[in-house]
């Protein structure tokens, strides 16, 4: 098995330099950005947790519903409320936090002093900051769509401050999701995965911002990663090496992850015949895990890419990536 010869990778470096299911450790030259993301990556693992154990009010506000009048109930509900939603603020401020780590990585690797490919082999451990950023979104975005406590009881705190500033009850002040910040975290919420569509966002917008910069730098950056990805999962010789099986989830989510983001920043996006990734090799390193681990990855796949719908695109993979 070969990777795409156009970035001069072979197999044997997959383990060897590639070193992303590894923990590797930051140059000098690498150590401020480094420590930088580190902090932030420390955060996202807390987030997780927080998220994981998400368990909503959907009682308490049942209950204030059916009782509208009984002032104990609705008080009830809203004690239980404000902390959840002082939870979701925090998950949104983290938003912010990741997008300007991404900024720093990107930077540090599409800048114009060498290949993509010398970068991701010269700076492994910004690398691996990159895949562990993917790996959190993915995996923070499929938590989030299987716990619909957290629109309910968002949508609700909503309705309770409506109603309170309508009836001047003094809980704008107080609360620490005022009505300007709720209208933010509601556009946030809405989506079906909110940290990578600020993912997408961010990554089109360094792109934009930073014209002086080929294009390619970024995506050739993103379809090696990818690239890598896959061969480390289909290559048994590869596979067998991994220290357990969480290296699998995580590379798995790494690919998804970058083909989102090459799709959205590639003005074909990554599905037409000429992309760089292969993209028919990708969904068939899915489709051959057990469904339900995978069933999230390809659901991203179909309904958070830009281009999948394109007539670009090839009946094969739509086909692929029909949901049984």
């Amino acid at each position: 098995l070969q990777l795409r010869s156009e970035f001069g990778i072979s197999p044997g470096l997959v383990f060897g330099r590639f070193s992303w299911a590894e923990n590797a450790q930051p140059t000098e030259a690498e150590r401020k950005i480094w420590e930088q993301v580190n902090q932030v990556l420390m955060e996202a693992l807390a987030i997780l947790d927080d998220l994981q154990s998400y368990k909503g009010a959907g009682e308490e506000i049942r209950q204030a519903i059916q009782n509208p009048n009984a002032d104990r109930v609705q008080e009830r509900a809203w004690g239980a409320v404000v902390p959840l939603v002082g939870k979701l603020k925090k998950f949104y401020e983290f938003s912010l936090k990741l997008e300007g780590s991404l900024h720093g990585l990107l930077k540090a690797l599409t800048s114009a002093h060498c290949s993509p490919t010398q970068h991701l082999e010269q700076e492994q451990a910004l690398a691996r900051q990159f895949a562990e950023i993917l790996h959190f979104t993915l995996r923070f975005d499929e938590l989030k769509m299987t716990n619909p406590a957290i629109q309910n009881d968002f949508s609700y705190y909503r309705r309770t401050l409506n109603r309170m500033r309508i009836n001047n009850v003094a809980a704008e002040e107080e609360n620490e999701v005022n009505n300007e910040l709720a209208n933010r975290m509601s556009l946030f919420y809405a989506n079906a995965t909110p940290m990578l569509k600020t993912l997408s966002d961010a990554t089109t917008k360094f792109v934009s911002d930073n014209t002086d910069l080929p294009i390619e730098n970024t995506t050739d950056c993103l379809c090696t990663m990818a690239s890598v990805c896959k061969v480390m999962l289909e290559t048994p010789e590869y596979r067998s090496r991994f220290a357990n099986e969480d290296t699998v989830s995580f590379c798995l989510r790494v690919m998804v992850g970058v083909i989102i983001l090459y799709d959205y920043v590639h003005p074909a996006g990554a599905f037409v015949k000429s992309s760089k990734i292969d993209m028919k090799g990708c969904i068939k390193v899915l489709k051959d895990q057990p469904q339900s681990s995978v069933e999230g990855l390809l659901n991203a796949l179909r309904y958070t890419t830009k281009h999948l719908n394109d007539e670009t695109t090839s009946k094969q993979i739509k086909n692929m990536l029909q949901a049984n």
